[in-house]
């Protein structure tokens, strides 16, 4: 462990705890530990790093909080695996009216191949013209047609991808790159702004143009923090509302 996190004037700029929990994440990342998987005890992981059971504890806290793992009484510690219900508890943000959790369904319209825009490889943080997945899809809230989704995403990392137009999907964006790619989203920020409905906003949607909606975007990151997906959502605001707890 002492040739770890260090600058390059070879100093250590880490906490003991931090360079364990970035040992672990690496091998997360790496699909070395893949999700669902049990991964060695406190004990066996401080023999291996050679660091007190105490910096282990640390390390896995830290992890947990992060939800990159899931530590389970009597049965040890385990890489977190995305679910249906595990995706839309952690990244869902639409609620009713009344601040009541809504389930959402939804319907995939399209999916092409695109080259990245300049404005879209920045927000991916790849080369302009890189190959994209292009996805676009509606979420149904309480069965109405509430929020108009495009998604982005580089096809180099989930070649083969494939959303069948017109049909109901039944697993997460999140669950379907984990399963099949063994990508992991781990973090995400969404800025929201206020926006007017377009034509094609308003047809997808059943509202009238220019009616308020919500665009929120998002930009996911996977363990590494390599981003995986650009999310435009275009969400109705006559019966729903976006809500986030800040801890």
């Amino acid at each position: 462990m002492d040739n770890e996190a260090k600058d390059p004037a070879g100093t250590e700029f880490q906490p003991l705890y931090a360079q364990v929990k970035a040992l672990i994440t690496r091998r997360i990342s790496s699909g070395a530990w893949k999700p669902g998987a049990l991964i060695p005890n406190e004990f066996q992981l401080a023999a291996e790093f050679n660091v007190s059971q105490g910096t282990v504890r640390k390390a896995l806290m830290a992890l947990e909080a992060e939800r990159l793992i899931v530590r389970r009484q009597g049965r040890g510690t385990y890489v977190a695996r995305h679910t249906r219900e595990r995706a839309l508890f952690h990244f869902f943000r639409m609620v009713g009216t009344d601040d009541r959790p809504v389930d959402p369904s939804s319907r995939a319209l399209s999916q092409k191949s695109v080259p990245a825009t300049r404005d879209i490889a920045k927000r991916l943080e790849v080369e302009r013209g890189t190959p994209l997945h292009y996805i676009t899809r509606i979420r149904l809230l309480k069965t109405i047609p509430a929020i108009y989704e495009r998604i982005y995403a580089p096809a180099t990392l989930m070649p083969g991808l494939k959303i069948e137009p017109g049909t109901e999907m039944i697993d997460e964006m999140y669950v379907i790159y984990q399963e099949n790619y063994g990508i992991t989203i781990a973090h995400a920020s969404e800025r929201v702004v206020a926006v007017a409905a377009t034509a094609e906003d308003a047809r997808l949607l059943d509202i009238e143009p220019g009616t308020p909606l919500l665009e929120i975007t998002r930009v996911a990151r996977d363990v590494g923090k390599v981003v995986v997906e650009l999310r435009i959502s275009r969400c109705r605001t006559d019966q729903f509302r976006y809500a986030a707890e800040l801890n």
